[in-house]
């Protein structure tokens, strides 16, 4: 299972959210690109990063510090907030960016997708699905749209997308432990490679999720809360899975 330890920015500070709650950001560093180097000394592989600011306004936010970001480290990294256009994209891969995470643009025009994957290749592109009592939500997260997730994946199946990020929001930031069966149930029906965010707080959380087969997980806020030791995480879920191939 891929591990992907997470870097929320926010006005160029690395925060954690609770549920999406912009008025509930608590500030873990003020340096972002040292997280991302202690996450890769720690052996990280890959890193989600997420531009909230980006999310918010619909267009880019942290652009130099992203950068500063991507050149410092030697590990791929995955974008998402506030990429709804073509030019969003290019802007991100410029930047080094190896994989963009496209959200609301996805619910709201499932065809620029379709084109995205046409335009960028499948590899570079990601669809991120956040769901809200199982509806899928936008606008980072602060509408709710009339599609379900498992609906809205199976479009993006269609369009060409090989990768989601599924996110529950009850769960986000909140510790109480990741959705294991929606995410389980999303993966089986769609055939994708799922991403599991949210609600990560243990090592019990990632065999859960390990043993239920999906093919990655986002740590966030159990990382900057001692939750979860990276070195030992990495370990045992990518090593173990690297010597059994």
């Amino acid at each position: 299972m891929q591990l992907y330890p997470a870097i929320d920015l926010k006005d160029g500070r690395c925060v954690r959210l609770n549920q999406g709650r912009f008025d509930e950001a608590r500030i873990y560093s003020d340096t972002p690109s040292q997280v991302a180097a202690l996450w890769e000394e720690k052996g990280a592989s890959y890193l989600h990063l997420v531009d909230l600011d980006g999310a918010a306004m619909g267009r880019r936010a942290n652009g130099p510090c992203i950068r500063q970001i991507v050149r410092r480290l030697h590990i791929p990294v995955q974008l998402g907030g506030g990429i709804r256009s073509f030019g969003d994209i290019e802007e991100a891969l410029s930047l080094g960016v190896r994989r963009v995470i496209i959200g609301t643009r996805a619910a709201e025009e499932p065809e620029f997708v379709r084109k995205a994957v046409e335009r960028f290749g499948a590899e570079r592109i990601a669809v991120g699905i956040d769901a809200k009592d199982g509806m899928a939500a936008v606008r980072g997260w602060e509408k709710v749209s009339r599609i379900t997730a498992n609906e809205l994946a199976r479009r993006m199946r269609d369009m060409g997308v090989l990768t989601i990020i599924y996110t529950d929001i009850s769960r986000d930031g909140m510790l109480s432990g990741p959705n294991v069966e929606a995410t389980k149930k999303l993966q089986d029906e769609t055939g994708l490679s799922v991403i599991a965010s949210g609600g990560v707080s243990s090592m019990d959380d990632l065999r859960r999720l390990s043993e239920a087969g999906i093919a990655g997980a986002i740590i966030g806020k159990a990382l900057y809360e001692r939750k979860i030791d990276l070195a030992q995480a990495v370990k045992e879920f990518e090593k173990m899975e690297r010597r059994r191939r």
